[in-house]
């Protein structure tokens, strides 16, 4: 059964590079289609005037699917653009700060690196938690934790908040994370870099809803 404040099951982050020198936008259409109902933008090297001409395009395009945005790490960003929320991590702008400085965000997520911050106060006034990485990847390479199947089932023990599964997640164990806890899974290079962009997200789609009716 869906979470009623968080329904999001694939969750699409974008890396530009992961797109092989495709259009950005085209991947993340093609995505959408494919079944992701949540898109953060994530930019690290971008001034922020690129970056919000970019968040820009990029919304015009989700709201046409009633899809929402979140925009990485990047606060002004994400006020000037309308994004519905942001998504931070440790070195980031803190949640706390965040509710200070836009009380109307509609998303706010924080990632998970290590068990002690379930108690932190910026994990309370979060809307959801990013487990990261659960399995160990290339593409975010600063992280603390490899959570793996079993630190999933430790952390939902312990948290009633939205459970965000990402790093390292494919077709392959997609299913295996759901049932391990996870209320969604976040994914960037199983879409991104794959040649049919819709034809991955369906499939990860179809294995989510299957491992959902499963648990």
């Amino acid at each position: 059964m869906k979470n009623k404040e968080f329904p999001h099951r694939l969750y699409l982050v974008t890396d530009e590079a992961a797109c092989l020198g495709r259009d950005l936008l085209w991947v993340v259409e093609e995505a959408v289609k494919g079944g992701v109902d949540l898109v953060q933008l994530r930019e690290k090297h971008l001034a922020d005037y690129a970056f919000l001409l970019k968040a820009r395009r990029l919304k015009s395009m989700l709201d046409k699917y009633d899809i929402p945005l979140v925009i990485n790490d990047n606060l002004g960003v994400a006020k000037q653009c309308q994004a519905r929320g942001i998504h931070v991590g440790n070195t980031d702008v803190p949640p706390l700060e965040v509710r200070k400085q836009w009380p109307e965000c509609g998303l706010l997520g924080y990632s998970i690196e290590y068990e002690k911050q379930l108690a932190s106060e910026n994990s309370l006034v979060s809307d959801c938690l990013a487990l990261s990485p659960v399995f160990s990847t290339g593409t975010k390479t600063d992280t603390v934790t490899e959570w793996k199947l079993e630190g999933v089932s430790r952390i939902r023990a312990l948290t009633t908040k939205p459970l965000i599964a990402i790093g390292g997640i494919t077709m392959e164990n997609a299913a295996e994370v759901i049932r391990a806890g996870a209320d969604c899974i976040a994914v960037v290079s199983a879409i991104c870099s794959a040649k049919d962009p819709a034809g991955a997200a369906a499939q990860l789609r179809n294995a989510i809803e299957k491992a959902y009716s499963s648990r």
